[in-house]
């Protein structure tokens, strides 16, 4: 059975810091507000002249550098992005440009805080099918372009970054010993879109707009779906939560993260937390998460991998790696 096997990961981060202390000082609130009901303590954002497609350039670069591959040698780039450049081209291109890179095809994907996982089972499928040998999958965001400074109950919560990895076709068996993504599920229900959206758009307002959210609400459906989702890898692959190593989930709040572990009654020890650094970064948290536990040794060959994540639309979804 063809199988895709992430081989490399990389990450960004822009260089300047906005802690709870200072945005103390720009909108009504406290660190200790912001960590009890988020459990971020900084962020990092985007630097004036820095696009999405930057952030994303140097995450993909440093994925290829792990890999020992150039980029040549990738036949797709998907970039998963709610904040892309501009309304056209694909931010893709742009990367694909960045690097110099003259072969293959580029494009966008559009789920939001989820949209890494929408963007990694679309290479997979590419890769399964025989289409292509090589992708790189990015998520990477800007959200501070989309952020209302003077809403505290979301200006304190998100933040700019990228991630990426490399997927590269290998044979494998076809069962849960493989190597590679085991299988992947994906939802949406646009039915709850007035709970987490952007209020502008062209085809709208003609304008970027802010984002708006209904946080009780989002969280209630949150722990639910996600917990859901992952339940769903276990019976496609006939694993129990007890065989995960490592959850690697969306980093949007810290109570989400922990309400999804005690339900699938997981070990805190098993999860990766970069959420109190990083804030919530929409489709590149999760890759973010992925290449920190990676490069600092905690993820190690073999070791079995819950990707989750959930954002507007709704969209949330999953995937089951073994690294």
């Amino acid at each position: 059975m063809r199988r895709s096997v992430i081989t490399a990961t990389g990450s960004y981060l822009p260089k300047r810091i906005v802690t709870n202390d200072e945005l103390s000082k720009r909108v009504d609130t406290t660190d200790e507000w912001i960590v009890a009901r988020s459990g971020i303590k900084q962020r990092h954002i985007a630097a004036d002249d820095e696009l999405t497609s930057d952030l994303a350039t140097h995450a993909a670069k440093a994925a290829l550098e792990m890999a020992g591959l150039t980029p040549d040698d990738i036949d797709l780039i998907i970039l998963a992005t709610a904040t892309p450049d501009e309304t056209f081209p694909a931010s893709a291109t742009v990367v694909q440009k960045n690097l110099g890179m003259t072969r293959g095809f580029a494009f966008d994907v559009q789920a939001v805080c989820t949209g890494f996982l929408f963007a990694l089972a679309t290479a997979d499928n590419f890769v399964k099918s025989g289409q292509v040998n090589r992708a790189l999958v990015i998520g990477a965001e800007t959200f501070s372009r989309i952020l209302d400074w003077e809403d505290r109950t979301t200006c304190v919560l998100f933040a700019d970054g990228a991630g990426a990895v490399i997927l590269e076709a290998e044979d494998g068996a076809g069962t849960s010993d493989d190597r590679g993504i085991l299988t992947s599920h994906l939802h949406s229900d646009g039915d709850k879109h007035d709970l987490l959206y952007v209020d502008g758009g062209p085809s709208s307002t003609q304008t970027t707009g802010f984002l708006r959210m209904e946080g009780r609400e989002v969280f209630r459906h949150a722990v639910n779906n996600l917990a859901s989702v992952v339940h769903e890898a276990m019976e496609a692959t006939g694993l129990t939560t007890e065989d995960i190593d490592w959850l690697v989930p969306h980093q949007a709040n810290k109570r989400i993260i922990d309400g999804t572990g005690r339900k699938l009654k997981l070990d805190p020890k098993k999860v990766v937390l970069t959420v109190d650094k990083h804030g919530n970064t929409s489709a590149a948290s999760v890759p973010l998460a992925l290449d920190e536990a990676v490069r600092d040794g905690r993820i190690k060959r073999g070791d079995l991998l819950l990707l989750e994540a959930m954002g507007g639309g709704f969209t949330w979804g999953s995937a089951l790696v073994r690294w």
